[in-house]
C-alpha cells in the first residue's frame, strides 16, 4: 500500500441468507452520493445509490426514479449491439427495477415532491445468485444511510418449492414447483411476484409467511446500518392541505349534496362527468366569488385538491358499512363477460375478452425456431419461444398522449401474462412452435393485464395450440379499517386507487400459475391473506366457466394459413452433407419454399406453408442421411459395372457391391449379359464391413447360391 494515498476503509456487516454470506459494504465506493452501499452474495455484487434533490419540483406525484443498470462486463461479454456497448434497459433489466421501484415507492411520506433517483448497477454476476432479488435489499439499504426520509427497511428473498419443501434463494439452475419473491418491511409483507406450477393457495400462503421469517436477519442488520452510519433526515414542506376539521366539513358537506348516489354510477365515463361537474359545484359553493367577482384561487385550489381524499372517504365507507360498490355489485362479484373467438381471419388465432369496461383483443401467430427472440442479458444465452406483448393505448381510457414506444408498465403485465399462461403451454418436442401472444387493450376499467391472461388463453386455443388446461386471471382488491376488511373481486380502476391492497391472480382450476401483489398497509394477517386468495379462487372458476361455454377446448387442426412443421431426426454427423459446401445443399431445399432449422443434436424442423413441399424436402433429408441396414431389402440402381460386379445404388448417394458371383444360379461370365447401367433390381444388404462399405445378394437367390467369401489378404 502507498502510504501517501491510503486505501480509504469502508465498513462492512454480514449476515447469513439461505445458507449463503449477504455481505453490505459502504463508506468506500460512490462517496459524493446521499447514500449508496455495495451488496454482496455469492459473487453476485449489486450496487445502489440514492439521492434527492435539494429542491421539491411543482408535481402532484412522488418523481421517484428507480434504474436497474446491467453491465455485461459483469458476466465477462461484450455487449453484442453495433455500438458494442449497453443501450436502453431490456426486458429483464426493466422487470428488475419493477421489483425494486414496487416496494419502496409506498415507504416514501406522503407529499414528499422531492425529486429521488435510485440507481442499481450489476457489476458482477455469477449466474446463480441472480441480482434481480438483491435490487430492493440494496436500494433500502442506500436509502437508510442517505439523508432522504424514508420509513424503511424493506428486504426481499425468493422461494422455490421443490419435493414439498420450501427453498430460500433457490440457484438460478435449479427447477422448483414455485418461483416466489417477496419483498416486506417488519411487520408486513408489501410486494409479491410470482410463477408457479399450479400451486395452491395454501402453499402460497405458507411460501408467504416463509418468506417473510426468512428477511428479518436482513431488516435488523439494516436497522443497525442505520444506528451506526446513517446520516440525519432532511425536512421538506409537503403540498398545503386542509386542516382535518375542514375536510371532515368537507366530507359532511358533499354526503349532504349526494356524494354517495354519484359515486353509484355504475358507467365509468358517466361517474367521472358527474363527479367532475359534483367537484366543481362543490368548490365553487364552499369557496365563493367575493362581490368584485374576484376569486380565492390558491383556496379554490386546495379545496379542489381535498375533493379526492373525500371520495376515497366515501367508497371505502361504503364498501365497509353498506357492502356497496362504485358499479353497483357486491364484494365477491364478477362483472359480466362476454367472447368471441376467431374474429380475425388472417391471424393464427384471436379472440376477444370483454369483462365489464375492460375489453383485450388477443392475437397469436405461430413462427419458427427462427423467430425465437435471443435474450442477451446477464445470464446464460438462450433463446426464448413464447413471447407475450401488451399494449396500452391512450384510447382505451379516453385520452390522448404522446406514443412514446413500450412503457415499463406494458412490459410487467405482459410479462405477468406470460408467466400466467406459461405452464400450460405443450413442450417444444410436443409443438415445436414459437408462439407470439399480443393483447391490445381496446378498453379499460381494472385490470387489463388479468383481461390479457384470459384472451391470450382463448386466441391460443382458436389457433389450436394443444394447452394442457385453459388459464383465467383476476384482479383483487382489500378495504381495511382496523379490524373491518372487506375483500373485493375484479376490482376497477377506482377501487385499485382507493384500496391497500392490489394483487391479480391467474391459474387453472387445480392451481395458481401467477400471482403479483402490492400491500399498502402493515399488519395484513395470514387469515386475511388467504381468504382473499380463496375469493379470487371462486372468481377464476367463474371466469373459466364461461371461457370454456365460450370455446371448450383448443381447436383440433391449425388453421390453412399457419405454416406446418414436420420434425425429424438424424445422425449430427450428416448436418455438414445436408448443409452442403457453402450451404449449397440446404439452399436447394429451401427453393422448395421450406424453412429449415437444424439443431446441433440433429433434431431438424421443417417449416412451411405448403404440406406437400415440406414432404419432399423430408424425404430428400431422409434419403441423404439415411443408412444401409444390415437385412434390409432396397429397390436398387445399378450406377456402375465393372468385371467383378455392379454396383448398386440404394439410397442416395450410397451404394452396395453385388458380386458377379451373385447374379444368377448359373456361371456368369459378364456382368453386362446380365445387368446394364440404369437397370432397378431388388437387393438386400448381407454385410456391411467396418469401413462402410456394403455387400450385396440378390433376395430371391438367397440359399440358393452360396455366399461369396471374403479376399483373402497376402
Amino acid at each position: 500500500m502507498n502510504e501517501d494515498n491510503p486505501i480509504p476503509q469502508g465498513r462492512r456487516y454480514s449476515v447469513e441468507l439461505g445458507g449463503r454470506t449477504l455481505t453490505f459494504e459502504t463508506g468506500k465506493y460512490a462517496k459524493q452520493v446521499s447514500g449508496s452501499v455495495w451488496v454482496t452474495y455469492g459473487e453476485t455484487v449489486v450496487m445502489a445509490t440514492a439521492q434527492a434533490s435539494d429542491a421539491p419540483i411543482p408535481a402532484d406525484f412522488l418523481p421517484l426514479t428507480v434504474e436497474f443498470e446491467e453491465r455485461h462486463y459483469a458476466v465477462g461479454k461484450i455487449p453484442g449491439s453495433f455500438m458494442r456497448r449497453e443501450g436502453r434497459p431490456g426486458e429483464k433489466a426493466i422487470l428488475s427495477a419493477r421489483l425494486t421501484d414496487r416496494p419502496i415507492r409506498p415507504l416514501f411520506p406522503k407529499g414528499f415532491r422531492h425529486e429521488v433517483q435510485v440507481l442499481l448497477t450489476v457489476l458482477s454476476a455469477d449466474q446463480e445468485n441472480t441480482p434481480d432479488i438483491l435490487g430492493p435489499i440494496a436500494a433500502s439499504a442506500a436509502l437508510m444511510l442517505s439523508d432522504i426520509p424514508w420509513d424503511g427497511p424493506i428486504a426481499s428473498v425468493r422461494v422455490g418449492l421443490q419435493g414439498g419443501r420450501y427453498v430460500l434463494n433457490p440457484v438460478a439452475a435449479e427447477d422448483s414447483q414455485l418461483e416466489l419473491v417477496v419483498a416486506g418491511s417488519k411487520d408486513a409483507i408489501i410486494m409479491v411476484e410470482a410463477g408457479a406450477q399450479e400451486v395452491s393457495e395454501e402453499q402460497l400462503v405458507g411460501a408467504l409467511e416463509f418468506a417473510h421469517r426468512a428477511m428479518q436477519p436482513v431488516l435488523q442488520l439494516q436497522e443497525q446500518m442505520r444506528a451506526e452510519l446513517g446520516k440525519p433526515k432532511f425536512s421538506f414542506d409537503p403540498p398545503a392541505k386542509l386542516a382535518e376539521e375542514e375536510m371532515q366539513g368537507l366530507y359532511q358537506r358533499a354526503l349532504e349534496k349526494g356524494l354517495s348516489s354519484v359515486l353509484l354510477t355504475a358507467s365509468k365515463g358517466e361517474r367521472s362527468a358527474a363527479l367532475e361537474a359534483f367537484a366543481h359545484e362543490l368548490v365553487a359553493e364552499l369557496v365563493p366569488a367575493a362581490e368584485d367577482g374576484s376569486v380565492d384561487e390558491a383556496r379554490r385550489k386546495l379545496v379542489a385538491a381535498s375533493f379526492d381524499e373525500v371520495v376515497k372517504r366515501e367508497l371505502r365507507r361504503l364498501v365497509l358499512e353498506e357492502n356497496k360498490r362504485a358499479d353497483g355489485r357486491t364484494p365477491n362479484q364478477v362483472r359480466p363477460i362476454w367472447i368471441e373467438t376467431g374474429i380475425l381471419p388472417k391471424p393464427h388465432g384471436s379472440a376477444i375478452f370483454t369483462r365489464g369496461e375492460t375489453q383485450v383483443l388477443g392475437t397469436v401467430t405461430l413462427g419458427t425456431g427462427r423467430d425465437a427472440q435471443l435474450v442477451d442479458d446477464l445470464g446464460l444465452d438462450t433463446e426464448d419461444p413464447f413471447l407475450v406483448h401488451y399494449n396500452f393505448p391512450p384510447y382505451s381510457t379516453g385520452e390522448v398522449k404522446r406514443l412514446r414506444g413500450v412503457s415499463r408498465r406494458e412490459v410487467g403485465h405482459g410479462n405477468l401474462a406470460k408467466r400466467g399462461l406459461k405452464p400450460v403451454l405443450p413442450s417444444q418436442e410436443e409443438f415445436p412452435y414459437t408462439i407470439r401472444v399480443v393483447g391490445d387493450v381496446l378498453e379499460s376499467n381494472g385490470s387489463s393485464s388479468m383481461a390479457t391472461t384470459c384472451a391470450g388463453c382463448l386466441a391460443l386455443m382458436d389457433a389450436g395450440v394443444p394447452l394442457k388446461k385453459p388459464v383465467a386471471g383476476v384482479a383483487m382488491g382489500l378495504v381495511k379499517e382496523g379490524e373491518r376488511a372487506v375483500v373485493l373481486t375484479d376490482i376497477l380502476g377506482l377501487e385499485d386507487a382507493l384500496g391497500d391492497m392490489d394483487f391479480k391472480v391467474t391459474g387453472t382450476r387445480d392451481g395458481v400459475t401467477a400471482l403479483q401483489m402490492d400491500i399498502k398497509i402493515k399488519g395484513l394477517t395470514a387469515e386475511t391473506l388467504r381468504a382473499a386468495l380463496m375469493q379470487a379462487r371462486e372468481a377464476r372458476l367463474f371466469i373459466l366457466d364461461k371461457m370454456q361455454a365460450a370455446l371448450p377446448a383448443p381447436r383440433p387442426e391449425l388453421k390453412p394459413q399457419v405454416p406446418r412443421i414436420l420434425t425429424l431426426k438424424i445422425n449430427p454427423e450428416k448436418i455438414g452433407g445436408i448443409i452442403g459446401p457453402g450451404g449449397k445443399n440446404i439452399r436447394a431445399l429451401e427453393e422448395l419454399g421450406v424453412e429449415i432449422d437444424i439443431e446441433q443434436d440433429g433434431t431438424i424442423r421443417l417449416f412451411s406453408t405448403n404440406g406437400a413441399a415440406a414432404e419432399e424436402a423430408k424425404a430428400r433429408i431422409l434419403g441423404q442421411t439415411a443408412e444401409a441396414k444390415l437385412g434390409e431389402v432396397y429397390d436398387g440402381k445399378v450406377v456402375r459395372i465393372t468385371n467383378f460386379g455392379a454396383f448398386v445404388e440404394i439410397l442416395p448417394g450410397k451404394d452396395g457391391l453385388l458380386h458377379i458371383s451373385q447374379l444368377s444360379k448359373e456361371r456368369v461370365e459378364k456382368v453386362e449379359d446380365v445387368l446394364k447401367l440404369g437397370d432397378r433390381i431388388k437387393v438386400k444388404v448381407n454385410k456391411i464391413d467396418e469401413q462402410g462399405k456394403v455387400d450385396l445378394i440378390r433376395p430371391e437367390l438367397e440359399g440358393l447360391i452360396a455366399p461369396r467369401r471374403p479376399p483373402v489378404r497376402r
